[in-house]
């Protein structure tokens, strides 16, 4: 860039001695036109180093702390992240990032549940072939200790390799995060509000949600983002039938029976689509769709789970306006062709629907340097079994899980990668689950 810099400027003083120095009209004329000549080559190759480096930055999820595509408004909220994608002029072909994040909750019912954890570190690594072709992979190991007897994992978030068609399109094959919502990519605990992930990001849309396929992404100047592709899908087999199951299935039904590239049975794949627009400064809104078979062809449940289906849905909005952010999703899931295997006397039956949304407000109070206040308020509402098929009404289970949740609290950013968190959740269906929770977050 400085090179180019001094080429300019080296032009505008030949400019200048030539007007000083030229004999004639006719040789001005010609040293006019050679200037010319080579000004516009000079802002040509200017225009394309910027769209390399703009390519290498929004094109390389890889790259981020986060492992996706970022935007304004999918970085950290109000106090915006830093962006760790290397230079494109950087030596180094190797980069390093990932997060952390650890927790404190105390019931307020019942404080003999209170618990302290190292929730998870995330180490991802990426390595750069040229400014096309990248690699990048994500380790996390969950609650501090990995063991046979321990409450921890670890676990491979992503692990794929990505490729510029051109400066706009890029396709991925490997391991990779669905781009559903704001949570699933973008889950940082620097990049959302509250100590943990918000319920509906967490049990209807399954965080963190990865899956092993080929995806296509790209953009537009008009602010249009999408992606595509065709990944592994669920497998209902892994549904847990006896009522000891149940517990599970409420806390998210798709978790249960995620694959996580483990082994992935692929007899039946999904695909996905999304799109967001981002095109006027502040506001983001948009949506996204997956489908696919979940019955995975095995000879001893395809009579009971014949032309199972999952499908969901999301759509979701966000506003920033000065000190202001404003935001809402809405999910809604819908399990199809489970009636027989509900039918057929199992006592963990599978919800025909599952939803749930919600809405979000924060307001950056205090700003001085890499410090900032936020404080914020979310409310969520969310069933995971709305309604059963193949079951008579005498049959339904009992419990409803419908759940409607008050948090409130703040986030007090140390820099816009380090953040301390506290809040206070109050459930409006269960009182018993109320709770103050306290956290710090991390990302690099």
């Amino acid at each position: 860039m400085k090179f180019l810099y001094a080429r300019l400027a080296a032009l505008v003083l030949s400019l200048s001695t030539s007007f000083a120095q030229a004999q004639s009209d006719q040789a001005l004329w010609t040293e006019l036109l050679q200037l010319r000549q080579e000004m516009q080559q000079l802002k040509n190759e200017l225009q394309q180093l910027q769209v390399e480096r703009r390519t290498a930055m929004s094109t390389a999820p890889a790259m981020s702390a986060g492992g996706h595509t970022e935007t304004a408004l999918e970085t950290a909220p109000l106090a915006q992240g830093v962006d760790a994608v290397p230079p494109l002029e950087s030596e180094s072909r190797v980069h390093l990032f990932g997060y952390g994040e650890l927790a404190y909750t105390r019931p307020l019912r019942n404080t003999a549940q209170t618990l302290a954890t190292a929730r998870r570190g995330v180490l991802g690594f990426a390595y750069r072939f040229n400014e096309r072709t990248r690699f990048a992979a994500e380790l996390e190991i969950e609650n501090a200790v990995v063991s046979a007897g321990d409450q921890g994992e670890a676990a491979f978030e992503q692990l794929y390799v990505e490729h510029d068609l051109s400066g706009d399109l890029s396709v991925k094959a490997g391991l990779f995060l669905l781009p559903l919502g704001y949570l699933n990519e973008s889950h940082e605990p620097t990049r959302y509000y509250g100590v943990s992930r918000n319920q509906v990001e967490t049990a209807i849309i399954p965080t963190t949600w990865r899956e092993l396929g080929v995806g296509l992404q790209g953009r537009t100047e008009e602010g249009w983002r999408w992606n595509t592709g065709v990944v592994t899908s669920f497998d209902l087999n892994k549904w847990p039938t006896a009522a000891d199951g149940r517990s599970d299935t409420q806390a998210s039904p798709l978790a249960t029976i995620h694959q996580e590239g483990q082994l992935a049975r692929a007899a039946s794949m999904a695909y996905y689509g999304v799109v967001n627009y981002d095109g006027h400064p502040g506001v983001n809104v948009g949506g996204g769709l997956f489908q696919g078979g979940i019955n995975q062809k095995q000879p001893d449940t395809q009579a009971l789970m014949k032309g199972a289906q999952i499908t969901l849905y999301e759509l979701h909005s966000k506003w920033q306006y000065q000190r202001w952010e404003l935001s809402a999703l809405g999910a809604l899931g819908q399990f199809s062709g489970v009636a027989d295997l509900n039918a057929s006397g199992i006592a963990n039956p599978v919800p025909h629907v599952f939803k749930g949304g919600y809405a979000q407000v924060a307001y950056r109070a205090w700003q001085q340097g890499d410090y900032s206040w936020v404080p914020f308020a979310r409310y969520e509402r969310l069933n995971t079994a709305v309604g059963y098929a193949g079951l008579t009404p005498s049959a339904m289970p009992t419990h409803t899980p419908d759940t409607r949740t008050w948090t409130a609290g703040m986030s007090f950013y140390l820099h816009p990668q380090v953040v301390l968190k506290m809040d206070a959740q109050r459930f409006l269906n269960n009182h018993q689950l109320d709770r103050f929770n306290l956290g710090v977050g991390f990302h690099y």
